[in-house]
């Protein structure tokens, strides 16, 4: 018997070495060391603090701010652990809603999104929440839509932040992978260094 169980006991040591100590700190080193903004978690500074990351979006609501994609990720409720409530951009709880095509609340959710964009017809993004909850980027088409409401709210010209949102376009990786993109958190704190 105890030649069967020593040599197991042997490979669990030598594999919970390799697979769990020396595998990981070799995948850290190697991101460390070719790619440290990403593998930090590519964070974005001002003023030498960190205010978010270039992968996770932020809740905007003031009418002075470009939005993101709305957010379907909750948290517990602060007053009863059983409940949870909206937390919009919850890192800790990466979810979507789980509501299907013919779901009626999705339906109505749409229905107040669009709504409260004005009516009449909006980008999908804008009315829709992503897989994730966490998505940091909107459309160019997204972005161009709330020119308008951004301009007035800060007395600039409708031309200028067209400019500037145009600036801000992220193009397809490599000419041919996703779609392009306007980072929201970027957009924001360029809008901010235009002043009013």
């Amino acid at each position: 018997m105890t030649s069967y169980l020593r040599p197991s006991f042997v490979l669990l040591g030598i594999f919970s070495l390799l697979t769990g100590a020396a595998y990981p700190l070799a995948v850290t080193g190697v991101a460390q060391a070719v790619l440290p903004f990403q593998a930090n978690g590519s964070p974005v500074l001002k003023d030498g603090a960190v205010i978010g990351s270039t992968l996770i979006g932020q809740s905007f609501a003031s009418d002075r701010y470009f939005h993101g994609r709305p957010s379907a990720t909750t948290a517990p409720d602060p007053q009863d652990a059983t409940k949870s409530v909206e937390s919009p951009y919850n890192a800790a709880n990466s979810t979507g809603s789980n509501l299907g095509p013919s779901s009626a609340a999705l339906k109505q959710a749409i229905t107040d999104r669009v709504a409260a964009l004005g009516g009449g017809a909006q980008p999908a993004d804008l009315v829709t929440a992503s897989g994730s909850g966490l998505d940091p980027h909107i459309s160019p088409e997204a972005a161009l839509v709330q020119v308008g409401r951004v301009a007035k709210a800060r007395s600039l010209g409708e031309d200028r932040v067209r400019q500037l949102v145009q600036g801000q376009v992220e193009p397809r990786l490599l000419g041919v992978l996703g779609e392009p993109r306007v980072n929201v958190l970027a957009l924001n704190l360029a809008l901010d260094r235009l002043g009013r």
